[in-house]
C-alpha cells in the first residue's frame, strides 16, 4: 500500500469528519455509557456493510473489516468518553451540557476511527488480513479496555493477532506531529488512600490527645523520601497527595480523632508499581504504630505501563516517515506520568500506541491549555492525517507479515 496517496486521498475527508468530531463535542458523555456518540460514530460507517458487534452491557462495538487477501488480524482502537469537566474553551461548538467536556481529545478519536474504517474498507483489495477496530468506552478511569476484554472482543479475529494500535492527540505538540517510543511510554497508575486513627482532644494539651495530623504529615513527607530512597532513579515512581482532610475548619484548638489523605501512584514498571504497595503500607503502619494511632490503607491498581514493543515502534516510526516526511515524526525522549488503559490491550497483543500532535497553529505547544484542561482546544484539521495513519499502520503490519518468507 502506498502510504503517502493514502495520506493524500484522506485529505478528502476533511468536512466529514470535522462534522463528526464536532457533533460528538457539542454532546459529550461519560465512562461507559456513551451510547450517543457510539450511534453518532457507527452512523457514520453504516453503509459500508461491515460486520458489527455491539455489547449489551457498554456502549462499544467491534468492527471487523475483512480484506480481499488472506493474513492474519490487527486491533485498532478509539476511545470515546468525555471527562467531567464544565468547558471554558470558547469554541463556537463547545459543550452543550454543563459539567461535561472532551477536553481529552476523544471526539478527534471518533472521528479519526470512521476515516481510518473508510479507508481499510475501500481498499480492502489491498488488505492482506483483517483488522478488528474496537469503539471502547471509559478510558477515563473506567476500565473500558479491560472490559471489552473480558467481553471477548478480540475472541472476533479470524486471524492470528499480530499487532494492535491507538493514536492519541495532544495540545503538547505542533499539529500533525507524529511521536512515540520503544519501551515504556505511559505510567501505570494506583491510588493509595490512607486514614489514621487517634484520640482527639484540646489543642493546647496534645499529651492527652493520639493527633493523627501530626503522623500524617510525617507519613506525606516519608512517602517522597521513600521514593528517592528505595527505588532506582532509573525506573522512576511518582507519588502525588491530591487531598488531605483532618480536623474541622475554624477549630484551630482541636486535634481530630481521624485524618486522612489520598494519592496518585505512577510507575513504569510492574515491578516497581508492586513495591509501591509494599513499601507505602509498611511506611504508613510503621509510622501510624510510633505515634499509637492505628491506620487503614487503600491501594488499588488501576493501569498497567503502556509499554511500546520495540518492534511496533519501529513499524511506527516506518509509516510516520513514508506518509509525512521525516519532519513528521519525533521519538520521544522519555515515557511520560499520564495513564492509558490500552496498556491492557498491549499486554494481550504486542503492538504500539502512538501521540499526534493536534495543537491549534495559532497556539504554541508549550504553553497551549494541556489534554484535560477546561480550556483545552484542539486543531480538527489534522483528522484526515491521523485517520490516514491509523489506517497506515494496519496496512503496513499485515504487509509485513505477508512479505516474511
Amino acid at each position: 500500500m502506498d502510504l503517502r496517496e493514502l495520506a493524500v486521498e484522506a485529505a478528502n475527508y476533511l468536512e466529514p469528519l470535522r462534522s463528526i468530531r464536532r457533533d460528538i463535542h457539542r454532546r459529550p458523555e461519560l465512562g461507559l455509557d456513551v451510547p450517543q456518540t457510539l450511534a453518532r460514530v457507527l452512523a457514520s460507517i453504516s453503509d459500508l456493510g461491515l460486520e458489527t458487534h455491539q455489547s449489551t452491557s457498554i456502549s462499544s462495538a467491534v468492527v471487523r473489516i475483512v480484506g480481499d487477501l488472506p493474513g492474519p488480524t490487527v486491533v485498532l482502537r478509539a476511545d470515546l468518553d468525555a471527562l467531567a469537566l464544565t468547558e471554558d474553551s470558547g469554541e463556537e461548538f463547545s459543550s452543550e451540557i454543563p459539567g461535561r467536556m472532551h477536553a481529552c481529545g476523544h471526539d478527534l478519536h471518533g472521528a479519526i476511527g470512521v476515516g481510518a474504517i473508510h479507508l481499510l474498507a475501500t481498499h480492502r483489495d489491498r488488505l492482506a488480513g483483517e483488522v478488528l477496530f474496537l469503539f471502547q468506552p471509559g478510558e477515563e478511569g473506567d476500565n473500558g479496555a479491560d472490559r471489552m476484554l473480558e467481553e471477548g472482543a478480540l475472541d472476533l479475529a479470524h486471524g492470528e493477532l499480530v499487532g494492535a494500535y491507538a493514536v492519541h492527540v495532544t495540545t503538547a505538540a505542533p499539529s500533525g506531529l507524529v511521536s512515540t517510543r520503544p519501551g515504556p511510554l505511559m505510567a501505570g497508575s494506583a491510588t493509595l488512600d490512607v486514614t489514621l486513627r487517634g484520640a482527639g482532644g484540646h489543642g493546647s494539651a496534645p499529651h492527652l490527645a493520639l493527633d493523627p495530623n501530626q503522623a500524617l504529615a510525617e507519613i506525606v513527607t516519608g512517602l517522597q523520601t521513600m521514593v528517592t530512597r528505595r527505588f532506582n532513579a532509573f525506573d522512576p515512581v511518582i507519588i502525588t497527595v491530591g487531598w488531605i482532610r483532618g480536623g474541622e475548619e475554624g477549630t484551630n484548638n482541636v486535634i481530630p480523632s481521624t485524618s486522612s489523605f489520598g494519592a496518585t501512584v505512577r510507575t513504569f514498571s510492574l515491578e516497581s508499581l508492586a513495591n509501591v504497595e509494599r513499601f507505602s503500607r509498611e511506611l504508613v503502619q510503621g509510622i501510624a504504630t510510633a505515634h499509637g494511632l492505628t491506620a487503614d490503607v487503600e491501594f488499588l491498581s488501576v493501569t498497567e505501563p503502556v509499554v511500546n514493543s520495540p518492534e511496533h515502534a519501529a513499524l511506527a516510526e516506518r509509516v510516520a516517515v513514508e506518509m509525512f516526511g521525516a519532519d513528521g515524526y519525533r521519538e520521544m525522549p522519555t515515557p511520560i506520568g499520564g495513564a492509558e488503559d490500552f496498556a491492557a490491550i498491549l499486554g494481550a497483543v504486542p503492538g504500539a500506541f502512538v501521540f499526534v500532535g493536534a495543537c491549534p497553529p495559532e497556539l504554541d505547544p508549550a504553553t497551549a491549555p494541556y489534554n484535560h484542561s477546561n480550556l483545552a482546544r484542539f486543531d480538527d484539521s489534522v483528522l484526515p492525517a491521523a485517520a490516514a495513519y491509523l489506517a497506515g499502520l494496519a496496512f503496513a503490519r499485515l504487509d509485513e507479515v505477508a512479505a516474511r518468507p
